[in-house]
């Protein structure tokens, strides 16, 4: 029985040193296995920064990281020994994402990461206060973050063709040296509020979103002097519009106007605009010119046309005054 006892006794003991053994050695081979993780990451870091470090270029005394149709779908931590870059441009990379430690790059004036995969800009982003143009066009970005409204130094910001970007953050009419924005190709239904608000802002372009009317309070936009609005749902132009007394270039077509509004006459800085593709309830000729190159213009400008077009809706509506009789079928027709 005793002996019984001791065999069994021996018998666990000598499992219990195996156990531990065992155990000993998976753990050894786990710590093993992440070393050897840990250099291939390093290695894989280093080899990295080599490939960055070719990407480097000098242009008119600013450090430039220029990567085109290479794949860099992540980009590696190690990119933080080249603090003093002062511009990115990553185009067809296939960049999935903007590293979240973008922030520590406080030399950046250009991030231009136009044409990959990117869905989110991270809040990191405000820490650039020296940044002064922001290209994410051509990504899958939905939403800007608020942070964005503290890059102070931010003239230049272009968000086209993100696909489901429909709305910008209040805080971004903080920006006040901001005077280039490009939101075309979203789904906006609406000027935000937000670049009502820019103080500073000169040229927009929101053409190919679903734009259905103009605010009244566009004229708030008084230092614009470009505004793109094409291939949107447009009806009807605000009679604020005429109080944008800085506007120079105003494209109109393929809208749903049908009409041009008397008060356009008084946009005397307008040189450029164009109400082509419009369903304009008035049919207008224009004369031809006998100087061609007045002809081209005309054909450019589209400023006679307007001016035309107001003229003949201005008789056209002095016609049905003076052939009408009863005041009722005047406001009708009016």
């Amino acid at each position: 029985m005793s002996e019984n006892v001791v065999s069994t006794g021996a018998v666990n003991a000598v499992k219990e040193v195996w156990e531990k053994r065992i155990k000993k050695l998976n753990e050894d081979l786990k710590q093993e296995k992440e070393f050897q993780q840990k250099l291939v990451r390093i290695w894989e870091e280093r080899v990295s920064l080599t490939k960055l470090r070719e990407k480097v270029t000098k242009e008119d005394g600013r450090v430039i990281l220029k990567i085109e149709k290479e794949e860099w779908k992540t980009l590696p931590s190690s990119l933080l020994r080249l603090s003093q870059l002062q511009e990115w441009q990553l185009h067809r990379t296939g960049l999935l994402k903007i590293p979240e430690f973008i922030g520590r790059f406080q030399n950046l004036i250009v991030l231009d990461l136009s044409r990959n995969t990117i869905s989110e800009i991270p809040r990191g982003i405000g820490l650039l206060t020296r940044l002064q143009e922001l290209i994410l066009s051509y990504n899958r970005i939905k939403t800007v973050p608020m942070e964005l409204s503290y890059c102070a130094s931010l003239e230049k910001l272009e968000l086209a063709v993100n696909r489901d970007l429909s709305d910008l953050p209040q805080e971004l009419s903080n920006l006040l040296k901001l005077t280039h924005l490009d939101l075309s190709m979203n789904l906006f239904t609406t000027i935000p509020p937000a670049v009502l608000n820019m103080p500073a802002l000169e040229w927009l372009d929101m053409g190919s979103n679903r734009l259905e009317q103009l605010p009244d309070t566009i004229e708030r936009m008084q230092n614009l002097h470009t505004l793109w609005l094409q291939r949107n749902e447009i009806t009807c132009l605000p009679e604020t519009i005429s109080s944008m007394k800085n506007l120079s270039t105003l494209v109109l077509s393929n809208n749903k106007l049908q009409d041009i509004p008397e008060c356009m006459e008084e946009m005397t800085n307008l040189r450029f605009v164009n109400f082509r593709d419009n369903p304009l309830k008035l049919e207008v000729t224009l004369l031809p010119s006998e100087n061609i190159d007045e002809e081209e213009e005309r054909e450019l400008f589209g400023l006679q046309f307007m001016h035309t077009y107001i003229q003949e809706s201005r008789r056209a509506g002095n016609q049905v005054n003076c052939s009408t009789t009863s005041p009722n079928s005047i406001d009708a027709d009016g």
